[in-house]
């Protein structure tokens, strides 16, 4: 990917979303709601504060995060679909 986020913002590609509930039922494309959890692919350098001073952000290449529903721009480059969304308007990272 030829593409660098500026500041604070974060490039997200979404994680495939479950086709199946928990009771077995399947459940087709055109009803799934998009999945709002994602794999972080870059991030910008952080933002600055009054002073000018760069403020590093928490977030590294490879996090699992959770965002809200209407979080992020969605974008597609080089075919592929992704979110670009500043740091704040992710909510956590997911562990193992």
């Amino acid at each position: 990917m030829k593409f660098r986020p500026l500041h604070d913002r974060v490039v997200v590609r979404r994680t495939d979303s479950e086709t199946k509930t928990a009771g077995g039922i399947i459940i087709p494309d055109t009803a799934a709601e998009k999945p709002q959890q994602g794999e972080v692919i870059a991030v910008g350098p952080g933002a600055r504060d009054e002073s000018g001073k760069l403020i590093a952000i928490d977030l590294k290449k490879g996090d699992k995060v959770l965002f809200g529903k209407w979080s992020g721009t969605e974008v597609k480059i080089d075919g592929a679909e992704l979110l670009i969304m500043k740091e704040s308007d992710i909510m956590g990272v997911l562990e193992k």
